[in-house]
């Protein structure tokens, strides 16, 4: 997504649903305060700064001790150890510039041309070039 913005493109992302257990907080309800460089929980509770992972994501965690007793804590965490981990990517604010661009007018114009550029391709390449189905060939038929 930085690539697409960086260029001065626009991108034509979909939808893509949060994937959050059911009955548990969403991604969104927790706040990252970028002054003190921490995530707030619903509670009202601070979750520290970890590290980053190879992956480019940084993790935040909550205190074991505070979560422990917290009211909440059947809708935010499962963990034994009491720990809340939150992940945002370093990128994450891209994201959110995507996801303001889809919900302007000008990002649903170019996501209605989507149907007929890429997704077009992907059809025809399913019907005409016989990529419904995997086909196995040769003795191993991986």
């Amino acid at each position: 997504m930085k690539q697409v913005f960086d260029s001065d493109r626009l991108p034509a992302t979909p939808y893509k649903r949060p994937m959050t257990k059911k009955g548990f907080f969403k991604k969104y309800e927790y706040v990252y305060d970028e002054f003190y460089d921490c995530v707030i929980c619903p509670e009202n509770q601070v979750l520290k700064y970890s590290t980053t992972n190879r992956d480019g994501y940084r993790e935040f965690k909550s205190n074991s001790k505070i979560c422990s007793n917290c009211p909440s804590r059947s809708q935010c965490t499962d963990s034994k150890d009491c720990v809340k981990l939150v992940t945002f990517h370093v990128w994450d604010d891209y994201m959110e510039r995507a996801e303001d661009v889809r919900h302007s007018s000008k990002g649903k114009e170019i996501y209605s041309l989507r149907s007929q550029t890429i997704e077009r391709v992907f059809a025809d390449a399913k019907e005409k070039h016989f990529m419904r189905y995997t086909h196995y060939r040769g003795l191993a038929k991986l």
